[in-house]
């Protein structure tokens, strides 16, 4: 495509458009439906632009002029207390049930690579030699040591405010690094994973495993569980760079993508509830058995939720996208 002919072909349509949209008073019937059109045109042309001869300037005023027609004409749209109860009752449960089939597999390869860590270190005294001389594993597994002491070793509210924002933090990591083609996910996954099998290693050669469980499952079962959709989704978003379907490689990385950003919000939420149990029930005063039934049944809501509500909006053909009116056109919508 020759740019400068078609700069000079549309040039006067564009600058007509630039017209309508400053016009201080209200369009007549007949200027309205020029806007429309010209709308339309321009969004076109604009695709035509990047597509075959993209030109940084004119890329960019065109997608100035039809950023402001696209709000002249659809209107301004504020979000609402509505449209987060329908985030948070379809669309968030949604999308992490429409890639379970990701994050499943890996929460159950994950917890295998922690067992099998733990077993190789509690096995393996010279293991155990290598991760900290004996007196100093000592400190950390005996009663009162240092495990059993970093849940009540800051007051409830800041030790839950820093966990909530550590594991968000991990949690955005696994979801925005999905994009490197998954690889850098799954050094954050194996990282998580290593500390829990330390912990289930070191624990069980001093015979206090039962101690540890009983520590870990309460916010840990919902903790891990986030932090495996994460990286399922992580993951799930690398492969898409790799086969993106039947959609464009851009057009299926964009719905990805933007699924996994409203997922990033959801999994906060999460979090911040397993926080919430790590900062004020786990280093309580209840029972083991009554802090560990918390643990579980927090963990049962949430798939309760993902598979009850997030199954029935699946069906329905809720994705965890944005609504279309929020998209940015794909592909041009008139000639």
């Amino acid at each position: 495509m020759d740019l400068d002919v078609f700069v000079t072909a549309h040039r006067t349509e564009w600058d007509r458009l630039d017209q309508l949209l400053g016009r201080g008073r209200r369009l007549t019937g007949a200027e309205a439906d020029e806007l429309v059109a010209l709308y339309q045109r321009t969004a076109t042309h604009l695709s035509l632009i990047q597509s075959s001869a993209p030109d940084p300037m004119l890329t960019a005023r065109l997608t100035q002029l039809v950023a402001r027609a696209r709000a002249t004409v659809t209107g301004t749209r504020r979000a609402s207390w509505r449209d987060a109860a329908a985030f948070l009752t379809t669309g968030f449960p949604a999308a992490v049930y429409r890639t379970r089939h990701w994050w499943v597999p890996t929460a159950v390869v994950s917890t295998v690579v922690a067992v099998l860590i733990g077993w190789w270190i509690g096995t393996h005294p010279e293991v155990q030699s290598a991760i900290g001389a004996p007196g100093e594993l000592r400190a950390m597994t005996r009663p009162g040591g240092q495990y059993e002491t970093y849940y009540s070793s800051h007051p409830a509210a800041s030790f839950a405010a820093q966990v909530w924002t550590n594991n968000a933090r991990a949690a955005a990591l696994c979801l925005v690094l999905g994009a490197f083609l998954g690889l850098p996910v799954l050094a954050v996954l194996f990282a998580n994973m290593l500390n829990v099998g330390i912990g289930i290693g070191l624990m069980s050669s001093a015979g206090r495993l039962d101690v540890f469980l009983g520590l870990i499952l309460p916010h840990g079962l919902l903790e891990l569980t986030a932090v495996f959709v994460a990286a399922g989704t992580g993951l799930r978003l690398g492969w898409t760079l790799v086969d993106p379907g039947p959609k464009t490689r851009r057009a299926a990385l964009a719905e990805q993508g933007r699924a996994a950003v409203g997922m990033a919000v959801g999994l906060a939420l999460v979090l911040f509830l397993s926080g919430l149990i790590e900062g004020f029930v786990t280093p309580s005063g209840l029972p083991t058995w009554t802090r560990i039934a918390i643990g579980i049944a927090a963990e049962l809501a949430f798939l309760l939720y993902v598979y009850v509500l997030g199954g029935r909006a699946s069906r329905a053909g809720e994705t965890g996208d944005v609504a279309e009116a929020d998209r940015t056109a794909s592909v041009p919508t008139a000639a």
